[in-house]
């Protein structure tokens, strides 16, 4: 049996990678997009926005982020998802410890 280490995926935008950084492992694809509900997420909006303004809705096209402001929301959007599992496994290690003590 082998395993091999998958990287955390990372929102970027593609206008500052190259295409092999881009390229999504597990699907074998080349380009790769994924989206939910813009409700759940701020990176979703934003890629609901760039499809909307890509098929010519005007209204979306303003509200469109250049390529510098893309890679800031995500390098933001990256660190407050790294810094939430963060707080989640202490959490889960704090209310361990606290339970295991509770038994001694």
């Amino acid at each position: 049996v082998h395993s091999f280490y998958l990287p955390q995926a990372v929102y970027f935008s593609t206008g500052s990678v190259s295409p092999s950084e881009a390229y999504h492992y597990g699907l074998a694809l080349r380009q790769y997009t994924h989206f939910t509900s813009p409700i759940r997420r701020y990176a979703d909006c934003i890629v609901h926005r760039l499809l909307m303004a890509s098929l010519g809705d005007q209204e979306e096209k303003s509200k469109v982020l250049s390529c510098k402001e893309v890679d800031e929301v995500a390098e933001h959007i990256n660190s407050r998802h790294s810094a939430s599992k963060s707080a989640q496994e202490q959490s889960v290690k704090l209310f361990q410890n606290l339970y295991f003590q509770q038994l001694a």
